[in-house]
């Protein structure tokens, strides 16, 4: 009871000073307006808007992003090497929760201080020894350790999985595109209004980044840094040798989508091929035995109130 006193008060007593905060802040708003002469604050928020906030993003949203902002300042990065390495990382997921690097390690430690206290303290609810306690945190630690990393690659593979299989229909409306008329730019810009998907993702950042003055071929090696796919890093490897060597960017479209449906077709065959040796385990295991029981188990009974 006592902690959960302490804890509405603390909640409390941050909502009062928020809420001074914005009271001030709408005084002086005011003033400036009077000063202007507009009749509408200057750099206000409209209050209705606010109103309409949900608690979370009223409360919790200004105090996370000023957490963030304080452990920014003095988590500073090993080397900038690793920073890049985890930042690509997370383009490689799709920056889930738009989460940055600084935001990542930020989970991480949370994670180390929560989890080995939950377990711990679990255990020690449940009777448990010292030692109990003890192991159980560090399992609590090293749970906190390694989930967002599997998380992080489990969203890749998931997003590398369904690039490939939107990449035919891709590479058709690229091509048909450009048999139309349309330049590259033009061809791809037309991709990301017609079709949504990670591959349309890609090819709308890669244009942006054309428009912010990168090379073509820095943005298209950008992609293919982004997606770990051998028929991604073909496609563009491809792309970028025809426009070096003036090959008609069609053709190289239309064998590239040949390709990836042959490919395509060959992975279907394979994993029909390998169904009866992932089915033999729980036919084994699980069926045959029930299987034997069923049509053994009267004869056995028999048997033995015969003897």
């Amino acid at each position: 009871m006592i902690y959960l006193s302490f804890f509405l008060t603390m909640v409390l007593l941050v909502y009062g000073l928020l809420s001074v905060r914005d009271e001030k802040k709408g005084h002086v708003q005011s003033r400036l307006a009077k000063v202007t002469g507009s009749s509408e604050a200057v750099f206000s928020e409209p209050s209705e808007e606010k109103e309409d906030l949900p608690i979370s993003k009223r409360l919790i949203g200004p105090l996370w992003k000023s957490f963030r902002r304080s452990f920014r300042k003095k988590m500073k990065p090993e080397n900038d090497q690793k920073e890049n390495n985890l930042e690509l990382k997370l383009l490689k997921a799709g920056n889930p929760f738009g989460m940055t690097p600084v935001e990542y390690r930020l989970i991480q430690i949370i994670l180390m201080v929560l989890l080995p206290v939950l377990f711990g303290g679990y255990s020690a609810l449940l009777g448990g020894s010292f030692g109990a306690d003890i192991t159980m945190g560090l399992f609590g630690a090293g749970i906190a350790l390694i989930f967002p990393k599997i998380y992080i690659n489990q969203k890749i593979k998931a997003r590398n999985e369904k690039a490939l299989k939107e990449l035919p229909d891709v590479l058709d409306l690229l091509t048909v595109s450009l048999e139309a008329g349309l330049g590259f730019d033009s061809a791809l810009g037309k991709l990301v209004s017609k079709q949504e998907g990670v591959l349309s993702d890609e090819f709308h950042r890669c244009l942006e980044e054309i428009r912010l003055g990168r090379t073509r071929r820095e943005a298209l090696t950008g992609v293919k840094e982004r997606l770990e796919l051998d028929e991604i890093k073909v496609l563009i490897s491809n792309i970028l040798q025809a426009e070096k060597l003036g090959i008609g960017m069609v053709q190289v479209l239309r064998v590239q989508s040949n390709e990836v449906r042959d490919q395509r077709k060959q992975r279907a065959e394979e994993q029909a091929m390998k169904a009866p040796v992932k089915m033999m385990f729980p036919l084994v295991l699980f069926i045959f035995p029930s299987l034997f029981i069923v049509l053994l188990g009267p004869a056995l009974i028999n048997f033995l109130e015969a003897f």
